[in-house]
C-alpha cells in the first residue's frame, strides 16, 4: 500500500515551481488559479523572491500547498489508483484535502492565506518561540517543556520522530527549556526561525478564526482517508474534519504517530508530493519503509515509471 505525503511549512525556497511551470501546462494553471483566488502574484513570489517576503506565514502556507498541488496534478494520475491513504504535516493536511477533494484549490488557498495571517496576529512578534528538540523523544520532551514551563505556556507542538520533536509557547519559557534540555536528556536544542508559536494554546485566537472560517466552507468527503494531525487516525467524515482542522491550530502535530499507524494500516510506501523534509522522518519512524520525494519535472517523469 502507499500513502501520498504532503509537507508543512519550512519547505518553501524562492525559485519554487518556476522549472516545473516552465515544464507543465498544469502546473501553470495551479499557481494562476491561486494567483486569482487570492487576488495576489504569489507565483512571482514563489519564482522570484524576496526570501523574507515568501517566508511570512501569510505568503509560504498557501505557496507551500499551490507547490504540492502542482506537482500532484502534473502527475497525472487519479489519487484513487495510486494511493490508500493521505496526509499532511501541519498546513500539509489541507494539501492532503485539497489532493482527496475536500476542498477546491482555490478555497484550500484562501484557507491558508487567512490561517497564516490568523497565526500571525494571534501572538506579537517576539512573544513566541519554537525550538526542536534533537535526540528527545515525546514523553523526554514533554518533561522539559514542563520543567521549563513555570507558570508560562511551554507545549509539544510536533511529535515529528523518535528523536525529533518541536516545542512551543512563550519565548522566555522555550528559552528556558533550550537551555535545560542537554542537561535533561536531550542532544540537541535549537531554535526555529518562526514568527510566531504555532501548535500550542498561544494560537487560540487563531483557532476561533478558522473556525469561524470553516463554518462557511463546505467540506466533502475525501476519495481517500485524510490521516488527521491532531488524531493521528483515518478520517472521511466532512464535520469530524472540519472540527480537527480548528483543534489543530493549538494542537499537537502527532506526525509520528501518523506515519507508524499508517505503516500498521499496511502503508509501507510514503510519496512525498512537493517536497523533501518528511521522507527522514518517516524514515527514523519507520525502517523498513520506503520513501519517494516527488519534487521536479524530472521526479514526476521518474515517478510515472514507478507509480502505477
Amino acid at each position: 500500500m502507499r500513502a501520498f505525503i504532503f509537507p508543512g511549512q519550512g519547505s518553501q525556497s524562492v525559485g519554487m515551481g518556476a522549472a516545473l511551470a516552465d515544464a507543465s501546462r498544469v502546473a501553470k494553471d495551479v499557481f494562476d488559479e491561486v494567483d486569482e483566488a487570492l487576488g495576489q502574484n504569489l507565483f512571482r513570489l514563489m519564482r522570484e523572491g524576496a526570501d523574507d517576503e515568501l517566508k511570512l506565514t501569510e505568503n509560504a502556507q498557501p505557496a507551500i500547498m499551490a507547490h504540492s498541488i502542482a506537482v500532484l496534478r502534473t502527475m497525472g494520475v487519479p489519487l484513487v489508483d495510486v494511493a490508500s491513504f493521505v496526509a499532511g504535516h501541519s498546513l500539509g493536511e489541507y494539501s492532503a484535502l485539497c489532493a482527496a477533494g475536500s476542498f477546491d484549490l482555490s478555497t484550500t488557498a484562501k484557507l491558508l492565506k487567512l490561517r497564516g495571517q490568523a497565526m500571525q496576529q494571534a501572538v506579537p512578534v517576539g512573544e513566541g518561540a519554537m525550538a526542536a528538540l534533537l535526540g528527545a523523544d515525546l514523553a523526554l520532551a514533554q518533561k522539559i517543556a514542563e520543567a521549563a514551563s513555570r507558570g508560562e505556556v511551554c507545549t509539544v507542538a510536533n511529535d515529528n520522530d523518535p528523536s525529533q520533536v518541536v516545542i512551543s509557547g512563550q519565548k522566555s519559557a522555550i528559552d528556558r527549556a533550550i537551555a535545560m534540555a542537554k542537561e535533561m536528556g536531550a542532544k540537541r536544542a535549537v531554535p526555529l526561525p518562526v514568527s510566531a508559536p504555532f501548535h500550542c494554546p498561544l494560537m487560540q485566537p487563531a483557532a476561533e478564526a478558522m473556525r469561524d472560517a470553516l463554518s462557511y466552507v463546505v467540506v466533502e468527503e475525501p476519495v481517500l482517508p485524510v490521516f488527521a494531525n491532531v488524531t493521528a487516525q483515518p478520517e472521511t467524515d466532512p464535520d469530524a474534519i472540519r472540527n480537527q482542522l480548528v483543534e489543530q491550530v493549538t494542537g499537537m502535530v502527532r506526525w509520528r504517530e501518523s506515519v507508524a499507524n499508517m505503516f500498521d494500516a499496511g502503508v509501507h510506501e510514503f510519496v512525498e508530493i512537493g517536497g523533501k523534509v518528511l521522507g527522514s522522518m518517516v524514515k527514523r519512524t519507520v525502517l523498513d519503509a520506503s520513501v519517494t520525494s516527488i519534487v521536479t519535472i524530472e521526479d514526476i517523469e521518474a515517478a510515472a515509471k514507478e507509480i502505477a
